[in-house]
């Protein structure tokens, strides 16, 4: 008889499983554990390292999705038991059967990173693992919403981050660093420098996190102005629970009397006790559909709610039902004194199968087997309403129903409608035994004020009831079982729009779109195939042949029209929304963008020439000059380490200076090999030589000159684009295609028509100056860890680029357009 042990590598690989499952655990408790964040997938990335298989990696990840579902939601299967009755151990082990289901992300983040790391090494490997992730998340949302970026809601400073790119992206950052530790560690037998670059990288993105969130923390502390109006809002917090027990016990009618009877005297002390303007009552507080009675009973129960509204002389907020034709609603009702029913909200996200069962699914059957299902109907999407003190002041508010906190969209929609708070009811009771449930969904909760930064009053059946500012921090709120009144001031303000305003939850779609534009890049290059054209040396080079003077001159140029471009962008957004509405402004872009950009290009063509090497000659040939410089009185290129006004590079003399001119547009990589062609190999010369070389010769590589022409990007393409959208104004405004021209001649028209020109160009200036400033940087830090994908990853980054302007412009302004 034999005993088999398990190799040494499957040990490692749980025990990092293990590891990061721990550490996880100890993550998502909350408190000083957050730094864990940074570190808890180290174990696990280790251990993803040793897989050789596609196959290995999804057991592994599967693995993974169990231990994390173990070690941080093993309460809610409890949860799910005690409600259900099925019991804590059945309705675990359920959940941990269903883990790789419910925690798909681990799956796909494992099988991308395989996928990415056998093509294109440790940096894209990561990126693109990441965004795996996060586009994972967006496509398979999770019950709880959750996601690894919540964790990091107790660092007052790093979850401001979350402005930009909600928790989704400070999960994308987390596994970022998580990843920089991980290739650290690995190569920590190459050497010092090899193990130091992925900490700073990993070092740089915790102090960008905490740098912005600084500085955008101590931008949000100013109080509101004073003339702002600004109410008083109690939250009433009345601990009545299990509304299933008490009714079987006294009968439904006596359940609603206890609450409602239970809520006026907590009410009344807080309009007594308080001063309260406004009253908030949580989640189904009122069991009941509000204004479609089913009796004589819930009628007078109606008229007796209105009439303590009118008593009180305050407006209230409370949970009830709604219904119509097509069913009932969870909802929110507002109640104005002496008005009555101000306007319903219909919760937009019910729970799965507890409140909500889709209609293919549902059935007799279905309602056998699990009676305790729901039947209540999605509403449809964010509501503003306001709510109005006695006096007239007045704040509009997005309400929120328990899991409608969770996503992202409403609390969005609700501030671009013009709310100025958010309102949030919640019936938690169900976390009674399972406080960290509770904390969770608090937490989760306020990542909706981070987004929006809207303040938020949040009140629920039994706890946690809380005040949240727009930092996301929870200033004041109940414990768990309390019954209690907590106040707070809401103002009217209407905080600028932070970038999750603008572009939605925007983070998971970009990764998709990402991944999905690598994966056609690794296809296409696959097809194409690789050939050894790029090696060969070229017969003749184009460069621009420049003296010192005019070299400053025509950077000189290129710098006012890109300070031209951004100052009048900035002076269009503060002022008009980034679009052009005058001549005065046409003329500006004229004289501050174009007129610098075509002298600099006067210059360039003036000084143009083609280098090529002639009976040991390297020649520059102009069309009035020829130049001649012995290849043997060159010894080295000096890469210009600023690229103004294009990259270029200085000839070093055998004599020792540089010679007096130097050679704009030249390729290092490419002069190398067409003198190393004829004998006279030169060599590299500066510190950053060789990178700066990699990264001409890359650019070079990457560039497609019909799609890359500045007459197409900044011509054509904006011309298109405006037609479209220029068509679009002149039916809105003048009633039809050609509607300005019939009221005010072709001269208007005409424009009218350059205006709109004009604006789609210079936003598409600004959008390719982003693009290439990231293409550029990602580039550059490919080259500075000295990766072997450099140039493959120039190149995905280039086409990535030309998808997002050619294609994703025009996307975003079909969505625009079908908004309207």
């Amino acid at each position: 008889m034999t005993t088999e042990r398990l190799s040494q590598p499957r040990w490692r690989s749980y025990a990092g499983i293990l590891a990061t499952a721990v550490l996880l655990g100890l993550y998502a408790r909350g408190g000083p554990a957050w730094g864990l964040g940074f570190v808890a997938l180290v174990p696990w990335l280790l251990a993803l390292n040793r897989v050789g298989t596609a196959s290995g990696a999804l057991a592994n990840a599967a693995l993974m999705s169990v231990a994390f579902v173990a070690a941080v939601l093993h309460w809610f299967g409890a949860a799910i038991g005690a409600y259900t009755g099925m019991g804590a151990a059945t309705a675990t082990a359920l959940l941990l059967a269903l883990a790789p289901l419910m925690q798909p992300q681990f799956l796909a983040y494992a099988l991308v990173r395989q996928w990415a790391g056998r093509r294109y090494g440790v940096l894209l490997r990561a990126l693109a693992a990441a965004c795996a992730w996060v586009a994972c998340e967006w496509l398979a949302p999770k019950l709880l919403g959750d996601t690894l970026g919540h964790g990091l809601f107790p660092s007052a400073t790093l979850r401001q981050v979350a402005d930009l790119g909600g928790a989704v992206g400070l999960t994308l950052l987390l596994l970022l660093v998580n990843e920089a530790l991980a290739a650290a560690i690995e190569r920590r037998g190459l050497g010092a420098r090899a193990l130091l670059k992925p900490l700073w990288l990993g070092a740089g993105i915790v102090a960008c996190m905490a740098g912005y969130g600084a500085v955008r923390r101590d931008g949000l502390q100013a109080p509101p102005a004073a003339d702002a109006p600004t109410l008083r809002v109690a939250m009433v917090q009345a601990s009545i629970t299990d509304y299933e027990r008490l009714r079987k016990q006294i009968g439904a009618y006596a359940v609603v009397r206890k609450v409602l009877d239970t809520h006026y005297a907590l009410s009344w002390s807080a309009i007594r006790d308080h001063g309260a303007d406004v009253l908030l009552w949580s989640e189904t507080v009122y069991p009941t559909s509000y204004g479609n009675p089913r009796s004589e009973d819930g009628a007078a129960l109606d008229r007796e709610i209105q009439g303590f509204v009118d008593a009180a002389g305050v407006p209230l907020v409370f949970g009830t039902y709604d219904r119509d034709g097509q069913g009932e609603y969870n909802a929110a009702a507002f109640l104005e004194p002496g008005r009555g029913l101000l306007g319903m909200y219909r919760k937009t996200h019910p729970f799965p199968l507890t409140e909500h069962v889709p209609a293919w699914l549902d059935g007799p059957r279905l309602r056998r087997w699990l009676p305790w299902t729901g039947g209540w109907r999605p509403g449809d999407g964010a509501r503003v309403l306001p709510l109005r003190s006695a006096d007239g002041r007045e704040v509009n508010v997005v309400p929120l129903i328990c899991l409608d906190d969770v996503e992202t969209d409403l609390a969005i929609d609700g501030a671009r409608l013009g709310a100025q708070a958010i309102v949030g009811l919640s019936n938690d009771s169900w976390f009674t035994d399972y406080p960290v449930g509770a904390r969770l969904h608090l937490a989760v909760a306020a990542f909706r004020s981070i987004e929006t930064r809207l303040p938020q009053v949040r009140v629920t059946t039994n706890g946690l009831s809380a005040i949240i500012d727009d930092t996301g921090e929870v200033l004041a709120s109940t414990s768990t079982g309390d019954q209690a009144v907590l106040t707070a001031f809401v103002s009217a303000r209407d905080p600028a729009p932070t970038l999750m305003v603008r572009w939605g939850d925007w983070v998971g779609r970009a990764a998709a779109v990402f991944l999905l534009g690598l994966a056609a890049f690794t296809l296409w290059r696959t097809a194409r195939g690789r050939t050894a054209a790029a090696d060969a040396a070229p017969a003749t080079l184009e460069v621009v042949v420049l003296t010192p003077l005019w070299r400053a001159a025509s950077g000189a140029l290129r710098l006012c029209a890109g300070a031209g471009l951004l100052w009048l962008a900035a002076d269009m957004l503060l002022r008009t929304g980034l679009q052009i509405q005058s001549l005065s402004q046409l003329m500006l872009f004229a004289v501050l963008v174009v007129a610098p950009l075509v002298a600099a290009w006067a210059i360039e063509r003036s000084f143009a020439a083609q280098a090529r090497v002639e009976a040991r000659l390297l020649v520059l040939d102009r069309r009035r000059q020829r130049i001649e410089l012995p290849l043997a009185s060159i010894v080295a290129l000096r890469p210009w380490y600023v690229p103004l006004p294009r990259g270029g590079a200085d000839l070093r003399l055998a004599e020792g200076p540089l010679w007096s001119r130097g050679l704009a547009r030249a390729n290092p990589r490419a002069l190398q090999r067409m003198t190393a062609a004829a004998g006279a190999p030169w060599r590299l010369e500066g510190r950053f030589a060789a990178g700066l070389a990699e990264l001409a010769q890359s650019r070079a590589d990457a560039r497609r000159p019909r799609l890359d022409h500045a007459l197409l990007k900044f011509g054509l393409f904006p011309l298109l684009l405006a037609l479209v959208a220029f068509r679009l104004h002149q039916i809105i405004a003048f009633g039809g295609t050609f509607g300005e021209y019939y009221s005010y001649g072709l001269v208007a028209y005409l424009t009218g028509l350059a205006i709109w020109w004009a604006s789609w160009s210079i936003g598409l200036m600004l959008f390719a100056a982003a693009l290439r400033i990231a293409i550029e940087a990602v580039a550059a830090l490919a080259v500075a860890l000295r990766s072997a994908h450099a140039a493959a990853l120039r190149d995905a980054l280039e086409w990535l680029g030309r998808a997002a302007f050619y294609l994703g412009v025009p996307a975003w302004l079909a969505m625009r357009l079908l908004a309207v």
